[in-house]
């Protein structure tokens, strides 16, 4: 028997939310911004009012109220985003304990083993879902039915807003087949280029293409790409309760001023290696890789990574590793915008073996100082709060 596979997917969530805080909203065009006097002037979601004035995620503050002079910009309260999150899923955990969180606005649901105790087909249920959502939340959601993730994913994008869509497998070829490839889960940009390439347009044509050949041009991704179009899709719906697996901590911070030179850069990626150190202490693990992205004023963006001699969850390991990718890549009298710091390939604290050198017993006794040093600040700062302690430096501009 096929599973019973649910994507349920808030309708332009963040702006739903913004309405709930403050009804008014819901009679003019809004959107949600960040702040222009610390140039996060860019759109970040916008209700069905603005977007009838043609006004899109991800422009500029400035171009949309080109479109429409009137649009109401609102800052966003992800507090609020994330406790409504967390009452919608708790709507879904009265369904099945197999709610995976998919982003704060949407999740997959596997109903395969409940159905039968709410005596409803499957639309009925989904029906149901919506309805509740609605009533008990406040907001609206999508609701798509089908027999695999990548299939129910579509399914919540293909009707909305406020809809439910049962795709199974007879349905492949009249409704998903003839949808362009970029509606299929995890089809970027990239990817759909080099498809077209190939004169591959539509799912029914990769779903038709030589699944060797769409492997050997586009990897493991095109063959994920391939196994979609054609409905392969074993990946289990995870239980909500189950602990999730860490695969990056990263951080990213926009400045008031672009930063330039060596002492301001240092300035922030200090203040983000604290932050990402912190979250790994807290999770138990550490990282053996350091990433590094910057953007410039113009939003030019480079990234570069390093790995490690040995995992870490220091903050100054993760700092002096990220000032020298920089040194050994960009120009500190060229203004940085933005600078996002990330730990990857994560192990579990302690149980990793490090690369040997000449220096190693030194090394490590470093290693261990800083360790103790920086164990002790972390109980300072978990008693006294995290402002109680930190580390000197140059005292830069406010960032």
């Amino acid at each position: 028997m096929d599973r019973i596979i649910f994507h349920a997917d808030a309708n332009a969530f963040y702006a739903s939310v913004e309405e709930l805080l403050r009804p008014e909203l819901k009679d003019v065009p809004m959107a949600v911004a960040g702040n222009p006097e610390n140039r996060h002037g860019i759109i970040l979601a916008k209700n069905e009012r603005a977007k009838r004035f043609g006004v899109q995620t991800a422009e500029t503050i400035w171009q949309a109220k080109r479109k429409c002079p009137d649009l109401v910009c609102v800052p966003p309260h992800h507090d609020r985003y994330q406790e409504i999150s967390r009452d919608v899923n708790q709507i879904y955990l009265q369904y099945t304990d197999l709610v995976d969180r998919f982003g704060i606005d949407e999740s997959f649901l596997d109903v395969t083993g409940t159905l039968h105790l709410f005596k409803k087909t499957p639309r009925e249920l989904a029906d149901a879902l919506r309805a509740r959502v609605r009533a008990e939340i406040g907001i609206t959601i999508s609701v798509g039915v089908s027999f695999c993730r990548a299939i129910a994913k579509l399914g919540s994008d293909y009707k909305k807003p406020d809809a439910t869509t049962v795709i199974g497998r007879e349905d492949l070829e009249r409704i998903v087949w003839p949808l362009p490839v970029s509606a299929l889960l995890y089809a970027g940009r990239k990817s759909v280029e080099a498809l077209r390439q190939m004169k591959i347009e539509t799912i029914g044509d990769l779903a038709r293409a030589d699944r060797l050949e769409i492997g050997k041009r586009l990897g493991k991704a095109g063959d994920l790409l391939w196994r979609y179009a054609n409905g392969q899709d074993n990946e289990p719906v995870r239980s909500f309760y189950a602990p999730k697996e860490l695969k990056s901590v990263g951080n990213g911070m926009t400045f008031r001023h672009d930063l330039r030179g060596e002492a301001e850069v240092r300035q922030g990626v200090m203040l983000l290696a604290d932050s990402i150190a912190a979250r790994m202490r807290s999770e138990a693990v550490q990282c053996t890789t350091v990433q590094v992205q910057i953007k410039d004023p113009n939003f030019k963006t480079i990234q570069r990574q390093q790995k490690l001699p040995r995992p870490t969850y220091l903050q100054r390991e993760i700092a002096e590793t990220a000032m020298g990718i920089l040194r050994a890549n960009w120009n500190f009298g060229a203004p940085i915008r933005l600078i996002t710091l990330t730990g990857t390939d994560l192990v579990p604290a302690g149980e990793a073996h490090e690369q040997t050198s000449l220096f190693a017993d030194a090394d490590r006794a470093r290693h261990q100082r800083l360790e103790r040093l920086e164990d002790a600040m972390a109980k300072i700062r978990g008693k006294y709060g995290h402002e109680s302690i930190g580390y000197g430096g140059p005292k830069g501009k406010d960032l």
